[in-house]
């Protein structure tokens, strides 16, 4: 999947999966079908904003300094209990 292309175009995202933008540090939910959230975290993967549900079509949202973002399902930052200044482990 294309990083200009992203979630556009699907119909749904599966869960326990999602899409990682980096640099990155804001969204828009144009041409999109589905909600989703939108985790941004800095350079050592420390959130910084949790955006949920953002909208279909109408949906924006940024974070001044953030370097990356991970778009998910709508439900799934508050079901992992994602907060701000939590410390994400990327395994590689």
């Amino acid at each position: 999947m294309s990083r200009f292309r992203g979630l556009m175009g699907r119909k749904f995202l599966e869960e326990n999966r999602g899409l990682f933008l980096a640099p990155c540090s804001s969204i828009h939910m144009c041409f999109m079908r589905f909600p989703i959230d939108a985790v941004y975290v800095d350079r050592d993967f420390r959130i910084m904003k949790v955006t949920e549900n953002l909208r279909p079509w109408i949906g924006v949202s940024a974070c001044i300094g953030a370097w990356g973002v991970m778009e998910l399902a709508a439900g799934t930052a508050g079901r992992l209990g994602y907060e701000k200044g939590m410390k994400l482990y990327v395994q590689r």
